[in-house]
C-alpha cells in the first residue's frame, strides 16, 4: 500500500488537477433508485460535501435524469486529457484495468476522449456492485494543445534481383512471392496483360528496403506512406495483428488483395468475434484508429469494420451470385473460409485511397494520425 501511495504521489504531480476556483470534478446523471448517500458511496466522496455542493438537504428528492455535481474525492484525482491520450493508454499508464477505468468514468469501449477533457483516475482498482455503472458527463473545453509534428520520411532504397521463370510462374504469382504489385512488375519488365512468360526467361524484381521511422513513443505506430512503403512492407499474403487504438483489443488478419489500400480478412471465427466486439457487437463502416503489428514493426493505420464483396460459402476468386453488403453478383473476394465473415474489410494507411473513386478518405487519414500520435 505504501508503495502504491508513493506511486500515486509521483503521478499526481504530473497531471493537471482542477484549479482552486473549481470545486467539483464531474457532473453525474442521476439513475433510477439513486440517493445522495448511494452516490457518495459510489464516488467515494463525503456525503455532507456532496449535498452542500448541490445545495441539497436531507429532504431533497432526486429524479432520473437530474444532473448533480460530484466533488473531488479521496479515492481518485483529476486528469486533463492531452494529445494522443486514449482510455487504453491511460489505464496502462496508471496501472488500472481498462474496464475499471471506463466504468469509473462512465465510458464505453467505443468512447472517444477529447483534448482538455477531465477524467477521474482512481488511486486503486475501482470496485463496483453487479450491474452498477457510473454515468459521468465531464466538460471538454476547446483547448489548443501542441500537436506532435509529422516524423521525417525514411529514406527508402530499391535494389533489383533477377528471377528465372519456372513452370507455373506468372506476374501475379511473382507479385505475391516477392510482395510487389503485379502492375509494377509488368511495367518494370515492359510487359502487358497479353505477355506470355517462357520457362528460363529472366525478369527483374524490385526489392524495397524500408528503415524504421521514428515514432512519438512506443505506444504509437510509424506514419508510413502506403504507396512508397506499406504496400511493400506488408504485402499480399502477410498475416498480422490489428490492435484497436482505443481499447487495446487485438485480433489477427491477413492481407488477401488490395491495390489502393489493403483488403484483409480475419484468420479465424474467434478473430471475427473480437473484431465485432470492438465495433460494439456488430459490423460497421465506422472507421477506427489501429496499430498494425507485423515482423517487429508497428504501423499507424485505420480500419473500417464492415466485410463486403464476398461469400464465405463459395470459392475465393470465382464468380458468385451473392456477395456481402449488397455487392450483388461478381468476383468472390472471400479467400479465408470458416471465419464467420463474408468478404474482406479495409485497412487504410497514410495517403491510401478508396477503390471506388481513387480518392483519399479524410476520416481514415485523421485516424492514422491519431494512431501515429500526431493528433
Amino acid at each position: 500500500m505504501k508503495k502504491r501511495f508513493k506511486k500515486f504521489l509521483i503521478l499526481a504531480a504530473t497531471v493537471s488537477i482542477l484549479g482552486t476556483n473549481t470545486n467539483y470534478a464531474a457532473t453525474y446523471e442521476v439513475q433510477h433508485g439513486d440517493s445522495y448517500w448511494k452516490i457518495s458511496q459510489r464516488f467515494g466522496v463525503n456525503l455532507s460535501q456532496l449535498m452542500k455542493l448541490n445545495q441539497a438537504n436531507e429532504q431533497a428528492v432526486l429524479y432520473s435524469g437530474n444532473q448533480i455535481k460530484i466533488p473531488d474525492g479521496d479515492n481518485y484525482f483529476i486528469y486533463e486529457v492531452k494529445s494522443g491520450d486514449t482510455p487504453w493508454l491511460l489505464s496502462k499508464k496508471y496501472g488500472i484495468s481498462l474496464q475499471g477505468f471506463l466504468k469509473f468514468n462512465g465510458l464505453s469501449e467505443s468512447s472517444v476522449i477529447n483534448i482538455g477533457q477531465k477524467l477521474r483516475i482512481p488511486i486503486q482498482e475501482p470496485s463496483f456492485s453487479p450491474n452498477q455503472t457510473s454515468t459521468v458527463q465531464i466538460s471538454s473545453p476547446n483547448i489548443t494543445t501542441p500537436i506532435n509534428p509529422a516524423p521525417k520520411d525514411v529514406k527508402i532504397t530499391v535494389t533489383y534481383l533477377t528471377h528465372t521463370i519456372k513452370a507455373g510462374d506468372n506476374f501475379w504469382s511473382l507479385g505475391v512471392k516477392y510482395g510487389i504489385p503485379t502492375t509494377e512488375l509488368m511495367r518494370l519488365n515492359k510487359a502487358t496483360t497479353s505477355t506470355v512468360l517462357s520457362i528460363g526467361q529472366q525478369v527483374s524484381i524490385p526489392i524495397y528496403q524500408i528503415p524504421k521511422m521514428d515514432v512519438v513513443s512506443s505506444n504509437y505506430g510509424e506514419y508510413l506512406d502506403w504507396w512508397t512503403a506499406v504496400q511493400y512492407l506488408i504485402p499480399i499474403g502477410a498475416e498480422f495483428k490489428i490492435i484497436d487504438f482505443y481499447t487495446g483489443k487485438s485480433f489477427m488478419a491477413k492481407r488477401t488483395i488490395g491495390a489502393n489500400h489493403a483488403d484483409v480478412e480475419t484468420l479465424t471465427a474467434n478473430d471475427t468475434k473480437i473484431m465485432r466486439e470492438i465495433w460494439g457487437g456488430s459490423f460497421s463502416w465506422t472507421s477506427r484508429p489501429v496499430i498494425i503489428e507485423y515482423q517487429n514493426r508497428r504501423v499507424a493505420a485505420s480500419v473500417s469494420g464492415m466485410p463486403h464483396a464476398g461469400n464465405d460459402y463459395s470459392a475465393g476468386g470465382v464468380q458468385t451470385s451473392w456477395r456481402s453488403d449488397a455487392y450483388g453478383a461478381g468476383p468472390n473476394y472471400d479467400y479465408i473460409k470458416g471465419n464467420d465473415m463474408h468478404g474482406h474489410f479495409d485497412i487504410h494507411y497514410k495517403n491510401s485511397t478508396r477503390h471506388k473513386d481513387g480518392l483519399i478518405d479524410q476520416k481514415h487519414q485523421e485516424n492514422i494520425k491519431t494512431a501515429a500520435g500526431m493528433k
